[in-house]
């Protein structure tokens, strides 16, 4: 059973599981602010819910890549939708700062 590492919380999930998903059922969320409520539910339209992950994970899809490449984000800033992500194994999950989670800082 993968465990998903958010803000200080361990989170068992089922594999295969969307990591949008896992969040929201244990109460957290991968959006910021007022972008908890405005967001496109799972849709990979908005790209408010931009996490950055590390572990097993599904290959992106095809709508995430789309949404990831275009503004605020940065398609080579590493970041995932977690609407879109579906989790494998271990991971760890963080959210950056702004609207979409877009404020990488490296």
């Amino acid at each position: 059973m993968p465990t998903v590492h958010f803000r200080g919380r361990e989170l068992d999930c089922e594999e295969g599981m969307i990591l949008r998903d896992v969040l929201l059922e244990a109460g957290e969320s991968p959006h910021n602010g007022t972008s908890n409520y405005l967001n496109c539910r799972g849709h990979a339209t908005c790209g408010t819910c931009a996490v950055e992950v590390d572990g097993e994970v599904g290959e992106p899809t095809s709508d995430e890549r789309r949404r990831l490449q275009m503004p605020p984000h940065d398609p080579d800033a590493g970041l995932r939708l977690a609407c879109q992500t579906a989790v494998y194994g271990d991971v760890s999950v963080e959210k950056h700062d702004g609207f979409w989670g877009q404020k990488v800082n490296r």
